[in-house]
């Protein structure tokens, strides 16, 4: 295989016209370049300069070669500037995963700072459930996803994948408004055994997070509705089609209904983000900072203030 470096000695003896033109370019001694143009005709079999105790000239293998090495340096040297972005923060490209409820306010908020500070960054977003996008974060087709995980239904990050804890979110009941449960200062599912639920379909099985904390009061919920758009939940509800839980993060656009606490234990979300430790892509890791600082932001903001 040929020498990349000593086609670029080539290439300059044929830029130059001579060994000491190309010594000079090189910053190299001249022996050093006869040195490897020798090298380089060993490698290609074949003669590429004519040498005499006056001049040196290319042959007709040499002058084609020192053509073809151009278009080679000219690869190279792209390659390199792509790799130069690649290792800048403010440059390249950075993959999201998401899901919907952290696309309200804290993916946002992360991510207004981000692209305010590296404009460059191309940024890809992609929202889906957590367990719809870890695949591609095994794969590398992502670079970070935040993540979230029901105490109630734990899973077991894949292999190679690390998760980042940002902080733990309560689910908060929301009932319509004047509804007697927003009088008390906390609640227990229990309590509302009988009222009509709207609830999720579940992540990657049929059974809601709701039905699980149900089991475990003792009583098997009245499911009226089930979505996992928590707008369509939370414009249910104010209409008095039944009550609900919803995260906190979930809580966009709930006016017009009452917001409980729950004391019923185990009922809330660790968000996360999810990333692959030997991603070597520089804005993924600067993310992970902002990230943390919204999460930061919003922790003590995501409840809201009961009376």
């Amino acid at each position: 295989m040929l020498s990349s470096n000593r086609l670029r000695v080539l290439l300059e003896v044929f830029r130059t016209g001579s060994i000491a033109g190309a010594a000079r370019v090189l910053r190299l001694s001249p022996s050093a370049v006869s040195h490897q143009l020798s090298r380089l005709e060993q490698e290609a079999g074949v003669g590429l300069v004519e040498r005499n105790a006056q001049s040196l000239r290319l042959t007709e293998a040499g002058r084609r070669l020192a053509l073809r090495a151009q278009e080679v340096v000219d690869i190279i040297e792209a390659a390199e500037k792509d790799l130069l972005a690649q290792a800048r923060v403010d440059a390249g490209e950075l993959r999201i995963g998401f899901f919907a409820s952290a696309g309200y306010r804290l993916l946002p908020l992360a991510l207004s700072r981000f692209a305010s500070r590296y404009p460059q960054v191309a940024l890809d977003l992609v929202e889906g459930q957590p367990y719809e996008l870890l695949p591609d974060l095994e794969r590398g087709a992502l670079d970070v996803l935040v993540v979230f995980e029901h105490a109630l239904d734990p899973w077991k990050c894949p292999e190679g994948v690390e998760v980042v804890h940002l902080f733990d979110e309560p689910q908060l009941l929301v009932v319509p408004a004047g509804h007697p449960a927003g009088l008390r200062p906390k609640v227990r599912l229990a309590e509302l055994a009988d009222e009509p639920w709207i609830t999720t379909f579940g992540a990657d099985h049929p059974v809601s997070i709701l039905e699980r904390a149900g089991t475990l009061e003792g009583f098997s919920p009245q499911i009226r509705c089930r979505s996992d758009h928590y707008e369509v939940t939370i414009g249910l509800v104010r209409a008095g089609l039944g009550v609900a839980l919803v995260p906190s993060l979930g809580l966009h656009g709930a006016s017009g209904l009452q917001i409980c606490r729950l004391a019923t234990p185990n009922l809330f979300r660790r968000i996360g983000v999810a990333r692959r430790p030997t991603n070597p892509n520089p804005a993924a890791i600067s993310f992970l900072a902002y990230l943390r600082t919204a999460s930061a932001q919003l922790r003590n903001s995501l409840e809201p203030a009961l009376r």
